[in-house]
């Protein structure tokens, strides 16, 4: 792998991932900054609560798309052979890095559920799906975001490794991306564990 190629790659994808949707759409429709309410996390989940569902979709989707697209472009690029295989993962990290730490706001971004999706969705579409199935599965009975996040993070890794070699290939250091970011998810989590546990974590929805 040529490691300029690939670090070049990984650069575009953390631009790419430090575009804040949640902070850009709530500015386009007039919206609070979600940094400013709420869990004060640059994130759908609390766009929501701006009261605006059609402003937490789009930003919902924004982010996943970015996720999706960075992962996409680094493996078309990568079957072109512009870049390695080990490549991909490098990318998916980076876009992921670039939503919980954006450089365009004070390195201060969202929790990367949504971007997450997209990348494994990018990685592999059933990969992605059962991971979204997760998250919906849990959010729809517990009506806790943050619960299904958990889930979700904690299952992705299982599923890419129980998969790998039968409903998808097995490629290079792509389980331990996806082991890392479950990590990050979780670790970004860390106060919603103490809300959860305190009876005091606010339910989708919620104001």
């Amino acid at each position: 792998m040529n490691p300029l190629i690939a670090l070049l790659a990984a650069l575009a994808a953390y631009l790419l991932g430090s575009v804040a949707f949640a902070i850009v759409v709530s500015r386009a429709m007039g919206l609070a900054d979600p940094r400013s309410f709420g869990s004060h996390n640059p994130g759908a989940t609390n766009v929501l609560r701006s009261g605006s569902k059609s402003a937490a979709v789009l930003t919902l989707l924004l982010d996943a798309a970015k996720g999706w697209l960075a992962v996409w472009l680094a493996t078309r690029a990568q079957a072109h052979g512009a870049l390695d295989a080990a490549a991909v993962p490098l990318v998916a990290l980076a876009v992921f890095l670039g939503h919980l730490y954006p450089v365009f706001f004070r390195f201060k971004g969202g929790k990367g559920v949504a971007t997450a999706a997209g990348v494994l969705l990018a990685v592999n579409p059933w990969l992605g799906l059962a991971t979204v199935a997760t998250w919906l599965i849990v959010a729809l009975f517990s009506r806790y975001s943050s619960l299904a996040a958990l889930a979700a993070a904690a299952f992705a890794p299982v599923y890419y490794e129980f998969g790998a070699g039968l409903a998808w290939p097995r490629a290079p250091a792509v389980l331990p991306a996806v082991c890392v970011i479950a990590l990050l998810i979780v670790w970004r989590h860390r106060g919603n564990v103490a809300k959860l546990l305190a009876g005091t974590e606010p339910r989708i929805g919620g104001r």
